[in-house]
């Protein structure tokens, strides 16, 4: 019986360009050149959902990534400079950020390191859930048409905190760009001194050391691989103080991204405040055929109860009564959902801001913990002031909105009666009374609204009403339009006429002319200012504890994706080791390297390099037969003691067979010479020296019948793997650590009747349900239908 059984095998539309497995599920994510992201089940290969990019987000995805819990993806995407996050359960984007280079190679790896300190700091995380209230959730109800991620504003952003143990996710671009993002969301570190393009990249867990594989391109030669180990040490030294700086952040970050999405749903609200008034009052102006301002005569209507023949007929014809009644309480309706999401979204964000901010801020002053962090307390305190002028600026806005309310009532009431009377219609006696003070509403609304600027309806852009609510929610740098009127306001006269006052540090600014998005952005670069200084200040605490130059390359294709090429990296928690594996086709092509180096960068390790000899692999299935050639397409790390590969007769290229192998590590490592390396050589200058070791493989390989095979991905802890072809559209997914009797219950159950299978269904359907949940076996219960294209699957 075969090794491995295989589960699944699809030929795909598109070529593959990244596939990486779940650490946590049976789920492996795919991207491929269409810039689409899909994410398939390993039970038959089944897609569960697709995540289409398009021309505004940019549709080259260069990167992927999971995080170590299994719940957010991040990826890349080159031509816009962009890091993704993105919510694995329901293909939703909860969180972007932009990136200085495009991003070639990512890795998200969890901290395993504990401590007193961190248990204690783990159990009272939790703790500003005693003083800040639970924030709301965004409304679904409005539509995001400007963004071209379909995003719901929930509360899913909030799962972008995940565990409260610390994770970090490493990103690596072109001119040694490399930085280190905490949680995936807060940049701890921006490192420099990296040479050329990063092609691989390994954080240890333990935070003591950073592996890089980067490719350097001169003029003259061949670009270089080349291996470089940078010693993190701070980050290890001071982890504790660096989980709760990160965390802190990390909240604050979230923060940020709640109140741009309450305001996004702020806007979308007063848009369909300006689509009614189109459908109505523009349309109204712009038929109006008389030389008479459209002011003059509402206010002709308004004084003496009469009004042009022009007026009459357009009210009347157009507007209706019933027209003018629904557009009053469509207006009205969104006027109270902006001031609802004023006071239960921004406040509230604003003020769990402001907490967090504060205990950064005594963060910052505990100089002995945090100062080596780059925590500064001054850039802190201006944030903290950028936050209390943003609330001031909401607070400022809701009394806009309580005052245009009042005018647009009053002239929707006022306008309702006249048209009432028009009409001959009874007028209800409780709207027949309108007191000076209606009437004076009723003047303001006229003088905001048909004034002889004709900005309400001709200004171009998102927001271009320069109504009183309207001018708050412009994303620009101009002065409002409209600015409150301070006169009366006797706190203001006080602040002016106290010479003490008047500039303390203890009052936030308000800035009066300024509208709410800009204040906004005043407030997100202010944070932003705070966030920088830690990255840059551990930034440069990271120094190149090794480097060794491996070998020469072609020139690359640009159709062969990077994510494929060795070397590959792999973390050693237990044994607190890096492994980086790699092929020299050129100087040795039977023959599969592997580097050890402990990530303690002052310690050695024994038998660092050794090279595993491929020629006789499988030489005790025939020993009459003459044993093939082997050369190592491609190798992963299945676990700490085993490597997959796939492998390739060296004789008759085109036509040889591919075989996909597990490698025990264990005897090629606890044996061998050590190797004198010259460091002023490249290694495949000197690879006849290095100590070769032979491994012969018993039942842990299976030939790829019929498979082109050229890549594969694995995941040691699901036990599975995923092979893809030269073609990048073909791929067979394999379970890898299968019992004999299992096997056969499996193989049997597949070479079922139809009726049988259809028997086992409705018994499955009454005990288990309907669907298979993503995190089960594929042989536990039968696999869900898939409807191509779909992204409504569940996990």
């Amino acid at each position: 019986m075969p090794a491995f059984r295989q589960v699944g095998e699809k030929q795909l539309p598109n070529p593959i360009l990244f596939m990486v497995w779940s650490p946590k599920r049976d789920l492996i994510a795919l991207a491929n050149k269409a810039g689409e992201l899909l994410l398939h089940r390993l039970a038959n290969f089944q897609r569960v959902w697709s995540l289409a990019l398009n021309e505004t987000t940019g549709k080259e995805i260069t990167s992927l990534a999971w995080r170590p819990d299994g719940k957010i993806l991040a990826f890349g995407v080159g031509d816009k400079k962009l890091v993704v996050l993105c919510d694995a359960e329901k293909a939703e984007v909860l969180h972007t950020f932009p990136v200085e280079n495009p991003v070639t190679c990512m890795h998200w790896v969890d901290v395993l390191e504990e401590s007193s300190v961190l248990t204690s700091f783990y159990n009272s995380e939790d703790e500003s859930n005693l003083f800040l209230p639970k924030l709301p959730t965004l409304p679904k109800s409005y539509s995001t048409t400007s963004k071209i991620f379909s995003e719901e504003k929930s509360d899913e952003i909030m799962n972008l905190l995940g565990e409260v143990r610390l994770n970090v996710l490493v990103l690596g671009g072109d001119s040694g760009f490399v930085e280190l993002y905490a949680y995936g969301m807060y940049r701890i570190a921006s490192l420099t001194g990296v040479l050329g393009t990063c092609r691989s990249l390994c954080l240890s867990s333990d935070l003591k050391s950073l592996s890089i594989i980067s490719e350097v391109t001169s003029t003259s030669h061949q670009p270089q691989i080349s291996y470089v180990q940078l010693d993190t040490g701070l980050l290890s030294d001071c982890l504790a103080e660096v989980t709760r700086m990160a965390r802190k952040f990390t909240h604050i970050s979230t923060l940020l991204q709640y109140l741009r999405l309450s305001l996004t749903c702020m806007c979308e609200a007063w848009e369909d405040i300006l689509m009614q008034m189109d459908l109505r009052l523009t349309k109204f102006v712009q038929e109006k055929n008389t030389s008479t301002q459209v002011q003059d005569e509402f206010l002709e209507l308004l004084l003496w109860g009469k009004s042009s023949p022009e007026l009459q007929a357009l009210l009347m014809n157009q507007l209706t009564v019933k027209g003018l009644k629904k557009l009053g309480q469509s207006i009205e309706s969104s006027y109270s959902s902006i001031q609802k999401l004023v006071i239960s979204h921004l406040q509230s964000g604003s003020e769990a801001l402001l907490y967090h901010l504060s205990e950064v801020r005594g963060m910052s002053l505990w100089k002995q913990k945090f100062q080596p962090l780059g925590l500064d307390s001054a850039a802190i305190e201006d944030a903290i002031t950028a936050v209390g002028s943003f609330t001031l600026k909401a607070n400022e806005l809701l009394q806009v909105i309580d005052r245009s309310m009042k005018n647009f009532k009053a002239f929707f009431r006022w306008l309702y009666v006249a048209m009432l009377r028009m009409s001959e219609d009874h007028v209800p006696p409780e709207l027949n009374k309108m007191t000076q003070k209606d009437i004076s509403f009723v003047a303001d609304f006229l003088s905001e609204h048909f004034s002889e600027n004709e900005e309400l309806f001709d200004r171009k852009g998102k927001y271009f009403n320069v109504e009183r609510v309207g001018q708050y929610l412009k994303d620009e740098d101009e002065d409002l339009v409209s600015p409150p009127n301070t006169s009366g306001n006797q706190w203001l006269s006080f602040l002016q006429e106290s010479t003490h006052l008047k500039d303390s540090p203890l009052l936030f600014p308000t800035y009066p002319q300024k509208s709410l998005h800009f204040v906004k952005r005043m407030m997100e670069g202010a944070i932003e200012l705070c966030l920088q200084k830690p990255a840059e200040i551990i930034g440069k605490s990271v120094k190149q504890a090794f480097s060794m130059d491996l070998y020469t390359t072609a020139q690359r294709s640009e159709d062969t994706p990077r994510l494929f090429e060795l070397p590959a990296l792999w973390n050693d928690k237990k044994a607190s080791m890096h492994y980086v594996v790699f092929t020299m086709p050129e100087a040795s092509p039977c023959r599969l390297y592997l580097m050890r180096r402990s990530t303690d960068p002052n310690r050695s390790v024994p038998n660092s390099l050794v090279a595993i000899d491929l020629a006789n692999l499988l030489s005790s299935i025939d020993d009459s037969a003459e044993s093939p050639q082997y050369s190592c397409l491609d190798a992963r790390f299945y676990d700490d003691e085993t490597l997959t590969v796939v492998l390739r007769e060296t004789e008759e290229e085109e036509t040889s067979g591919r075989v996909l192998a597990q490698l025990p590590l264990s005897s090629a490592l606890s044996r061998g010479e050590e190797f004198a390396w010259d460091p002023t050589l490249r290694l495949d200058q000197q690879s006849g020296a290095i100590p070769a070791q032979s491994l012969v493989l018993e039942n842990q390989w299976r030939m790829l019948e019929n498979m082109k095979a050229q890549h594969v991905a694995v995941n040691g802890i699901r036990k599975v793997a995923c092979v893809l072809s030269s073609n990048l559209r073909h791929v067979r997914v394999f379970e890898m650590d299968v019992e004999d009797e299992e096997d056969e219950e499996r193989v049997e159950s597949q070479d079922a009747s139809a009726e049988q299978e259809q028997l086992e269904e409705t018994l499955g359907g009454e005990g288990e349900g309907a669907g298979q949940g993503a995190g089960q076996s594929s042989g536990a219960a039968p696999e869900m239908a898939e409807e191509p294209g779909s992204s409504s699957d569940t996990l």
